[in-house]
């Protein structure tokens, strides 16, 4: 089974970001500030909207999409707390809706309602929500809600903790993922979102997260960022800091996605991070939509480049595109299980 642990839902109808557009209006006149209610998305059209996820699934190889909002849409630094909690509730129930009309092909992950300044301990009821009625299996946490001003505290401080005892208790881990930046500096996909996997890589090695939380577990997507290309650096920095070595500090927490869009990245991935690490992820359709002109394959068409991986037995292949997944997402496991899909462990 070919797991995609890496889907937004970036093909949203216009509606919705109509609805957004008013909500977002609101802020400056009450007057124009949506009802949820006047928010109206068929099932008919909440499946033709996927059509293009549906089609890559099939054409690229891959059976299941682990689905979340579009992460650029999470926006947590823009209006207030309340829009926050409202955005994030509907985009959450819309997730739902799409993988309860397909359940073949989707699974959901949930965003959390963050905004700068607030106490992640604010996001737990939203967590136990989605989590206990509708089912998802995981949970994308953006590092940076301010936006790209990085203004909150590291994800070693102990404002984060209760969020994480929920994580734990619930049995759901992380993706680590930033959502849109407001700072011109920093292009969202080509900077800020590779700026946001590094930095929440590097805060982990400054801390001592795990010997707290033994049993969180953390995704970092995007192939991890710089971290692969600089290990050396990293493992040097962390001895410097007379940390434990690095994969009994962080690699029985942190694993990485295979969203890298060439194979010399996926090729320097499998021999840098250990397999057992290694999520297959393509995160389509999102920040690389275009044909390489050089392979004449679309960029995010990852599962090519795995495939043409050498030196890997077919049990590490299995740990990449299956067994990892059912192990960093074990209400995923379980779901699958109970359909009768039983991964080989």
């Amino acid at each position: 089974m070919i797991i995609d642990i890496h889907g937004h839902y970036t093909t949203e109808p216009q509606a919705l970001h109509a609805f957004r557009d008013k909500q977002l209006a609101g802020l400056l006149d009450s007057a124009r500030k949506p009802a949820t209610t006047d928010l109206r998305i068929s099932d008919e059209a909440l499946v033709k909207s996927v059509a293009p996820q549906l089609k890559f699934q099939k054409e690229r190889g891959s059976d299941l999409t682990v689905f979340s909002p579009r992460a650029s849409g999470m926006a947590h630094h823009v209006g207030s707390e309340a829009i926050s909690a409202e955005w994030t509730r509907i985009s959450n129930d819309l997730i739902h809706r799409i993988c309860t009309l397909l359940p073949e092909n989707f699974v959901g992950v949930g965003q959390l309602p963050q905004f700068p300044g607030a106490p992640p301990k604010n996001c737990i009821p939203e967590l136990e929500r989605i989590v206990k009625e509708l089912g998802c299996v995981g949970v994308n946490l953006n590092p940076d809600p301010s936006g790209g001003n990085w203004s909150g505290p590291p994800l070693t401080d102990r404002s984060w903790y209760p969020l994480y005892e929920k994580l734990c208790e619930l049995e759901v881990p992380a993706m680590i993922h930033v959502s849109s930046s407001c700072n011109p500096n920093f292009h969202a996909t080509g900077a800020h979102y590779i700026n946001g996997d590094t930095t929440a890589f590097m805060q982990l090695i400054q801390g001592n997260l795990f010997k707290d939380f033994p049993t969180l577990k953390f995704i970092i997507p995007h192939g991890g960022g710089a971290v692969p290309f600089h290990w050396g650096r990293y493992r040097g920095l962390a001895q410097d800091m007379k940390k434990p070595l690095l994969a009994e500090h962080l690699l029985k927490n942190v694993f990485f996605d295979t969203c890298v869009y060439h194979l010399p990245g996926i090729e320097l991935m499998s021999k840098v991070i250990p397999v057992d690490n290694i999520l297959f992820a393509s995160e389509m359709v999102g920040a690389v939509k275009g044909i390489d002109p050089e392979t004449g394959h679309y960029f995010d068409d990852t599962k090519r480049y795995i495939d043409q991986l050498k030196g890997l037995s077919e049990k590490d292949i299995h740990r990449i595109f299956e067994g990892n997944a059912r192990r960093v997402y074990p209400r995923l496991d379980r779901l699958l299980a109970k359909r009768g899909k039983h991964g080989n462990k």
